[in-house]
């Protein structure tokens, strides 16, 4: 499994490169140029058994999810902002074009006419929008809750941001609870629906509510474990963390310890019912427990963004 999983993994860097190439403006950038390479491990390892041609709607959603990971926390400076790249997204998700020079749109439209090639997109076109739409609006949340905290650490009469002064739509989180309220920002939920769409096998559609509940769970997890091993990162770039909002490292751990076994039980049915799907999640979540326990991360350097 490993020499051919190797070579699958080959392959899906490969592609993702070229998809790179089409986005420069988005997917070329210092902060995203070496994730390809380790995104592509990922993919391919944590989903041993399928080829690269099977894997490669989910390794270019994975890659596109960074491209709008970095619009969010980084460029944009307002919620009108937010705003805006949420609506232009969802726009395109629904069927409209993209404006022209909007590298990010157009990328997403890309993603969605090559899924769309598959015999299941048609049904379950309203599950990959739902997806995407709980991921932006998680991602969107994230930033009013950055933008909350970094207000309230100014001194009076310091703020530069056009005077918007409204609480975040819910109040920033002061549990690991609340906090992975938003664990949709990770993407791994929507990644995982469109692989399973991608790959159109009928008993993984047939369990798949069963196995959205489970990815969901695994999402979480990840997320904790993305925030253990990337917080002198995150900190660094003024990111969200379960760390910054307080929580400790032993707390963390005793809460993924929590979402192991709730995990466990909603793959013991799946086991029998839809192996293949409760494996690919068992993967995914093992590579990534491996990749996270050797504290590494996927992005490159943050650029000077001014």
């Amino acid at each position: 499994m490993g020499d051919a999983t190797a070579r699958e993994a080959a392959e899906v860097e490969d592609d993702l490169r070229r998809f790179a190439l089409l986005f420069p403006g988005v997917l070329r950038i210092p902060p995203i140029e070496p994730v390809p390479a380790r995104l592509a491990q990922a993919i391919a390892f944590g989903a041993p058994g399928y080829t690269a041609d099977q894997l490669r709607a989910a390794a270019r959603t994975s890659l596109w999810i960074f491209a709008v990971d970095f619009q969010v926390d980084h460029l944009a400076t307002s919620r009108a902002e937010i705003a805006d790249i949420v609506e232009r997204c969802e726009r395109v998700a629904g069927g409209g074009s993209a404006a022209e020079g909007d590298s990010l749109c157009e990328a997403l439209a890309c993603l969605r006419e090559d899924l769309s090639a598959s015999p299941a997109f048609d049904e379950l076109e309203p599950v990959w929008r739902e997806e995407l739409r709980r991921m932006l609006h998680a991602m969107a949340l994230e930033w009013e809750w950055k933008d909350h905290l970094r207000r309230a650490d100014r001194p009076p009469g310091a703020d530069q941001g056009g005077g918007e002064r409204r609480p975040p739509a819910r109040p920033v989180p002061e549990t690991l609870d609340d906090y992975l309220a938003i664990a949709d920002n990770f993407g791994s939920a929507w990644v995982n629906v469109v692989h399973w769409i991608a790959v159109d096998d009928p008993v993984i559609l047939t369990n798949l509510s069963e196995l959205r509940e489970a990815s969901r769970t695994v999402q979480s997890i990840l997320r904790l474990l993305n925030d253990l091993a990337t917080s002198d990162r995150e900190n660094e770039w003024d990111d969200l963390n379960a760390l910054r909002l307080g929580a400790d490292e032993a707390t963390v751990r005793l809460r993924m310890d929590d979402l192991v076994r709730c995990l466990a039980g909603r793959l013991e049915p799946l086991r029998a019912t839809c192996p293949r799907g409760a494996a690919y999640l068992e993967h995914q979540l093992k590579f990534s427990q491996q990749f996270y326990g050797s504290q590494s991360d996927y992005w490159g350097d943050l650029p000077d963004i001014g």
